[in-house]
């Protein structure tokens, strides 16, 4: 049998996604888990491989097991052998097509930023945080050059191993609440730091270091060099992915929002 799961968690305790030898990963969190109430080693493939600090309020993942559990089992019994971080948030039996990685058509993130001269102190693992004064209508304003289907390359990091820098931006918006800017940004797929280093340059253009114009600049460069920094992995959440609706899927997480 095959099943595909939800899973949210704090990525502050973990070197990312992936299982690593030497080092705490969320894979290998759920799988222990999910070998536990199967009694019998399980695999777990994700939606999308996030780095460490980052989190999220809907991962999808698939496995599969011989085992006969009732749901309530996987979940219930997985929680309770799943560190504090990371828990099960719902379950769904789906046919050997299914592939949490490659079935899905699309992820979104939200990206939270503290713009405030002080540091957060409570949110401090959860969210960027920058003293200067951004402004959201000129970093929403300078987004929508990203809208699309283009290449990426500029916001692609050195390390990325995607087979080419081409992806569709279906929507980017950013917009403040208080001290809190919120970046939400859904594409079919996403290149290596490809969130993170968008923040980065919107946040550039937000402290009005760069005109408006100027992300569209970058973009065309297809130069990481040109663009802004790579903006901390702790403002970063995966918070839905979208699956063809033959699959009958939960397709978005409950949204971060700190003001």
């Amino acid at each position: 049998m095959r099943f595909a799961l939800g899973v949210e968690y704090d990525g502050s305790p973990f070197s990312g996604w992936q299982r690593q030898a030497h080092a705490a990963s969320v894979q290998a969190a759920v799988e222990r888990a999910l070998s536990k109430i199967a009694d019998h080693p399980v695999q777990a493939t994700c939606a999308g491989r996030t780095d460490a600090g980052v989190h999220a309020t809907q991962q999808v993942v698939h496995f599969d097991t011989s085992a006969v559990r009732p749901a309530r089992a996987w979940l219930m019994g997985g929680n309770a052998n799943l560190p504090e971080s990371v828990g099960f948030t719902w379950l769904r039996e789906v046919d050997d097509s299914f592939n949490a990685r490659f079935s899905a058509t699309a992820r979104a993130y939200r990206y939270v930023i503290c713009s405030r001269p002080l540091r957060p102190a409570l949110h401090r693992k959860r969210v960027s945080w920058t003293y200067k004064a951004l402004d959201a209508e000129r970093m929403h304003e300078a987004g929508q050059a990203l809208l699309g289907e283009h290449d990426f390359t500029s916001f692609r990091a050195v390390a990325c191993q995607a087979k080419h820098p081409i992806r569709t931006i279906e929507r980017l918006s950013v917009r403040r609440s208080g001290d809190y800017l919120y970046l939400d940004i859904a594409a079919n797929a996403f290149l290596h730091h490809m969130v993170r280093n968008i923040a980065g340059t919107l946040m550039t253009v937000g402290a009005g270091e760069q005109p408006v114009g100027w992300v569209r600049e970058v973009l065309e460069a297809r130069d990481r060099t040109v663009a802004g920094i790579t903006a901390p992995a702790e403002g970063l959440y995966l918070v839905a992915v979208r699956y063809p609706s033959v699959y009958d899927l939960p397709e978005q997480g409950e949204l971060p929002v700190f003001a």
